[in-house]
């Protein structure tokens, strides 16, 4: 009876071995399963919201000579439901809702035709607003809470200064400020109302206290202008390439620090200072330095009232694997500051083949969210992205036969994240 018990007992320990191991292996496939899912980032549904036909009349987008040599100046903004595009080529901006009606046009009448409904302008129950002013040659936009439209636009020859202070840059573009019935305000520059003209600029913010930032371009790095909502200088702040913390120095007294961006909070005198570094790399055969290999990229919190910068935020790089054959190598390359939220998100997009990899990150570093965003990049001929202060990722999509106006609901995934 012992033997039988020892028999049984053995029996059931074989069976409890494998049973321990099966279950195991099913722990171990849905482990790996898990995680190998959770390396694919997801994308986010793509919203057309409407599309623009290509030509000269109002509600109509002037397509660019795509071969020409020069910036494509058209541009987009959306914000609280609507859309603003400046088509730089035909010297206009179009005002229009989500549903793609146009709302007021803002033109230069040496360049469009007169719209069908300017005389509806004078009419007490027009729902369309036609502006002429003479723009000369318009870039970046923005558009406050109280609907004021803010506008860079480049001055005429004769009117274009140069300045020794920045290295004889060339002064050429001042910010145009209309009111939300279309009138014209005034126009700024670096001393505010009727000032200097800006160096070479990058782009213009709009804060939720309606202040402007101006962010400009020099030889020796960039310069940030600070406005009230009346137009009243606040801040000014050269950002010199060489004023830049660079931690890689210690490693590599060759190290580089590129600035890329700099963007403002929207509720705080903070400005976010994105920096990348190269490190130099160095040809073991020829011995000598071959190049620069990408780094790391940090995130510099600019304290403008204490004039200092705060402990940096790392972003992680966009990653991929290229296989070819039996070989496979992967690389990182930074991604593009685009933007920042009132909830305290900085958002960051990099130019993929299906489209563009954006990646959100809270502004204390806790939470970062990955998507893609599908662009045809077959039809795409050109393309600009704007994001809203609520998080929504708006692009202007332009085709062969037509541009798009696409829309990402990336601001639900960061109230999903709040919420939880």
């Amino acid at each position: 009876m012992y033997c039988s018990f020892v028999d049984s007992l053995k029996k059931n320990r074989f069976y409890f071995h494998i049973i321990y191991r099966i279950a195991v292996a099913i722990l171990f496939i849905l482990l790996f399963n898990s995680c190998k899912k959770n390396t694919i980032v997801s994308a986010v549904e793509t919203s057309t919201l409407f599309t623009l036909e290509h030509g000269s009349f109002e509600d109509e987008l002037n397509v660019f000579d795509l071969a020409s040599v020069g910036d494509i100046n058209t541009s987009l903004c959306m914000t609280d439901g609507f859309v603003y595009i400046a088509n730089g080529e035909s010297k206009k901006i179009m005002e229009m809702n989500s549903y793609g009606e146009l709302l007021a046009l803002y033109y230069n009448e040496g360049t469009n035709p007169k719209p069908s409904f300017a005389s509806e302008s004078k009419s007490a129950v027009s729902t369309r607003r036609s502006i002429s002013y003479p723009f000369n040659k318009i870039s970046s936009i923005a558009v406050d809470s109280n609907k004021a439209l803010y506008v860079v636009d480049k001055l005429p020859l004769e009117r274009q200064e140069t300045d020794d202070e920045y290295g004889n840059v060339l002064l050429t573009q001042i910010v145009l400020r209309f009111d939300s019935d279309g009138n014209y305000i005034d126009y700024l520059g670096q001393e505010g109302r009727g000032g200097t003209p800006f160096p070479y600029v990058n782009d213009i913010y709009i804060t939720d206290d309606n202040n402007l930032i101006v962010l400009s371009t020099i030889s020796t790095g960039k310069v940030i202008y600070w406005f009230s909502e009346e137009g009243k200088p606040l801040f000014r702040i050269n950002f010199e390439n060489d004023v830049i913390p660079n931690p890689y120095t210690v490693e590599d007294k060759d190290a580089i620090c590129s600035v890329e961006n700099i963007i403002p909070d929207l509720n705080r005198k903070i400005l976010y200072v994105k920096a990348d570094y190269y490190s130099s790399f160095i040809d073991d055969a020829i011995r000598v330095q071959a190049g620069m290999d990408y780094r790391a990229t940090l995130v510099y919190p600019f304290n403008l009232e204490t004039g200092e910068f705060e402990q940096p935020l790392e972003i992680p790089p966009y990653s991929e694997e290229v296989s070819e054959g039996l070989f496979s190598e992967s690389f990182s390359i930074p991604y593009d500051f685009i933007g920042t939220t009132s909830n305290g998100w900085l958002f960051f997009a990099v130019s993929t083949a299906e489209g563009l990899n954006v990646q959100m990150v809270q502004s204390d570093g806790q939470k970062i969210l990955k998507r893609n965003l599908n662009i045809n990049r077959k039809d795409c001929l050109f393309y600009d992205i704007s994001l809203s202060n609520t998080g929504k990722i708006s692009a202007l999509i332009v085709q062969q036969e037509k541009t798009l106006i696409n829309q990402w609901r990336t601001d639900s995934l960061i109230q999903a994240v709040i919420s939880n």
